[in-house]
């Protein structure tokens, strides 16, 4: 939980909208209406990032079902890989990079290669 209310504090302060105002487990919303783009345009640019997020709907959601107008996170894969509070902000930055560039090759490359260098910190499988 400590994960999760971290990276919304991170989010909520590079001026995105959290459902909800933060979080109480380990999964949270960022609103992204009023924004250029979708939750799906937004989910893809995280991909190429090597960010896995969902996009989904949020209260007064004016998009389809399919596009939406939000992005579900949640910690348990970063938890899980044992990272801590500050790489969970960190990661929650390089989130906003992206989104703050969302479809930019040279911001999603940026933002790959800093993804990586964390995840290679806590490898899923060790030898």
């Amino acid at each position: 939980i400590d994960n999760a209310r971290a990276m919304a504090a991170v989010i909520m302060g590079r001026g995105y909208r959290i459902v909800s105002g933060g979080t109480d487990n380990h999964l949270f919303l960022v609103d992204l209406i009023g924004r250029e783009y979708t939750g799906k345009d937004a989910e893809q640019s995280l991909a190429r990032a090597n960010i896995t997020v969902n996009k989904n709907t949020v209260p007064g959601e004016p998009r389809s079902p399919f596009v939406t107008s939000g992005l579900l996170l949640g910690t348990p894969a970063v938890t899980t890989r044992g990272f801590s509070l500050a790489e969970c902000e960190e990661l929650a930055g390089i989130i906003c990079d992206v989104l703050d560039h969302v479809g930019d090759p040279a911001v999603e490359a940026s933002a790959m290669a800093a993804t990586l260098a964390l995840c290679r910190k806590h490898p899923v499988y060790s030898n």
